[in-house]
């Protein structure tokens, strides 16, 4: 782990998703973001901690083109761009099959393609037997498999998730910890993951980066040792406790 003044991030251009010195003042004069420089390659999958209102949300905003920074540039493929939203976003009016299909059908995918990407998405998240049900009688749960579902029939090689499992319980948030990492492990992207749950991190990671208070700047960085696929009882491991409490602590320094 290196500390906030001896911490050097350092850009890959042949990153999937790179950010070089990234900075964003608002038209309000809010500074959100200082100097932002990392990146991320597949098989790469780096969690964002900080206080809230530190600008996490902003640099996924960033990411994907819906803000555009005012210092600093991106690099990411946006035409194949995963984004996992915090709320399910599904259309009421759709059942789970057809939600699955939305992103392949604005792309333009055939009906018989379309069918053949959802069927397979849904067998990844384990929603088979659900295809016709409506989301009004899905889980919180259910609901966050379809939405990841939806975004797999793209097959994006980088995966944006900005707080996707804070609305659900703790259990089931644990059970969908372990069904993404398994995900991550056999499509092998890049995944840039947004939490405030630092167990949840720790449990999901290649490496956790810790961000300040406003405006947001890295000021720590850890590699996650353990390897995949990570068995529920990693967390209670005490190498996992140790290492989720120096993430605590550099959290709490970050303030």
């Amino acid at each position: 782990m290196k500390g906030e003044t001896d911490l050097v991030m350092t850009s890959n251009t042949n990153g999937a998703l790179s950010f070089d010195g990234i900075g964003m003042i608002f038209p309000d004069g809010t500074e959100a973001l200082q100097e932002i420089t990392f990146s991320i390659d597949r098989g790469e999958f780096i969690t964002v901690v900080g206080p809230s209102g530190c600008g996490k949300s902003t640099l996924l905003r960033i990411a994907s083109g819906l803000l555009e920074p005012t210092a600093g540039s991106v690099e990411v493929d946006r035409d194949r761009l995963g984004y996992v939203f915090q709320d399910a976003t599904l259309l009421p009016w759709r059942t789970v099959r057809q939600n699955v299909e939305l992103l392949a059908e604005l792309h333009g995918f055939d009906t018989a393609e379309r069918k053949r990407l959802s069927t397979a998405a849904i067998d990844l998240v384990g929603l088979q037997g659900f295809e016709n049900h409506y989301p009004k009688s899905l889980s919180g749960g259910m609901k966050m498999r379809t939405s990841l579902a939806r975004t797999l029939t793209l097959k994006p090689p980088v995966f944006l998730f900005d707080e996707p499992f804070g609305a659900v319980d703790e259990i089931t948030r644990e059970h969908l910890n372990e069904e993404t990492q398994r995900l991550f492990q056999s499509e092998g992207f890049a995944g840039l993951f947004i939490t405030h749950s630092i167990s949840e991190a720790v449990f999901m990671s290649t490496k956790v980066l810790v961000m300040s208070n406003r405006p947001g700047r890295i000021v720590a960085s850890f590699d996650v040792p353990f390897g995949y696929p990570r068995q529920p009882q990693l967390r209670f491991d005490p190498e996992f406790a140790l290492l989720s409490g120096e993430v605590s602590l550099a959290l709490r320094g970050s303030t």
